[in-house]
């Protein structure tokens, strides 16, 4: 085959099953509402599970809920012959995939599925399946050929169900008002945890803190500015509210006399912020703008108690760009 052989068979595959999710959202029904309100109806975790290629899919499917806030594990059909249905339970809710809706390793799952009251939710291209005439939901797969050319390779019918499960998870997280911050809870390695990573999580406190209050030599600030390596020092009042903040530049304006003078007539004051609970990427986006390096860290709600300092270093570190 040559090059352009390959890229027409490739080409195809993609238009074919492009062609397919397009028919599969025209004919998504009342069931697929159905579905979503029984997984967020229910009392204990979502079990999912199929066979061979959908085994894979349900997998995914599982870890994709589960990483949106809906409790999800994956049975496989064999093991649960020889012990796993015990991981099932009354409360739970049952996802099983089945492109024929006849496999016969799922048999025992749906048995017990049917003994113990276990809501099952069925995903299969037959409506007169064993597994869809079980179920208590049908999702039915439109009948559409597979990409591979020869009709027997799972292709189109597992691109089909994926996008299936991620419709029904996006449903689910959408209801739930599911935010980015609650996704890092449960995904907090890698790139998307560094980008979800919040300012409290890389932010200095503490003896780290370095403040001086407002009145305080400049001979203290400079012995505050050394020590905490930071090369800023923030200026608190009394009650540990900041004031401003002493940079290199404030230093060279104030050369003269520097030492004669006070950290309040030398500091900047009102100095840009951030909160605790703000996305570190936010903080780099707003440290970038300013062009400074260190945001110190207040309190939310105006109160202005300074809690910590960050510095870009710290972001940069984490994998936050």
């Amino acid at each position: 085959m040559t090059n352009t052989s390959f890229l027409e068979t490739g080409r195809a595959v993609i238009n074919q099953e492009a062609q397919a999710l397009t028919r599969l959202a025209e004919t998504l029904g009342e069931g697929f509402a159905e579905a979503v309100q029984l997984l967020l109806d229910a009392k204990g975790r979502v079990i999912i599970s199929g066979m061979g290629k959908s085994g894979h899919i349900a997998r995914k499917i599982a870890a994709t809920l589960a990483s949106t806030g809906t409790p999800a594990h994956f049975v496989h059909p064999a093991e649960a012959s020889h012990g796993d249905l015990g991981m099932m339970a009354q409360g739970d809710v049952t996802l099983m995939l089945s492109n024929s809706g006849e496999t016969p390793e799922l048999a025992d799952m749906i048995a017990y599925t049917r003994r113990f009251n276990i809501p099952l939710i069925g995903v299969a291209s037959r409506k007169d399946s064993t597994l869809i005439r079980q179920s208590d939901v049908a999702l039915i797969l439109p009948q559409f050929p597979e990409a591979c050319g020869t009709g027997v390779v799972p292709t189109t019918s597992t691109t089909m169900t994926l996008a299936l499960g991620d419709a029904l998870a996006v449903a689910l997280m959408t209801h739930r008002k599911f935010t980015p911050e609650k996704f890092r809870d449960f995904h907090p390695g890698g790139k998307l945890g560094a980008q979800l990573s919040k300012v409290r999580d890389l932010m200095h406190s503490g003896d780290s803190l370095p403040v001086v209050t407002t009145g305080s030599p400049m001979s203290e600030v400079l012995l505050t500015i050394s020590q905490k390596g930071f090369g800023v020092v923030g200026v608190t009042d009394t009650d540990g509210k900041l004031s401003g903040i002493v940079t290199d530049g404030d230093l060279r304006r104030h050369m003269d006399g520097l030492l004669s003078l006070t950290a309040e007539q030398v500091m900047t004051p009102d100095p840009r912020t951030i909160g605790p609970d703000s996305l570190a990427e936010v903080a780099v986006a707003l440290m970038n703008e300013r062009k400074i390096t260190c945001l110190f860290v207040v309190e939310p709600k105006g109160s202005k108690l300074a809690i910590g300092i960050l510095h870009i270093h710290d972001c940069l570190r984490a994998g936050v760009v």
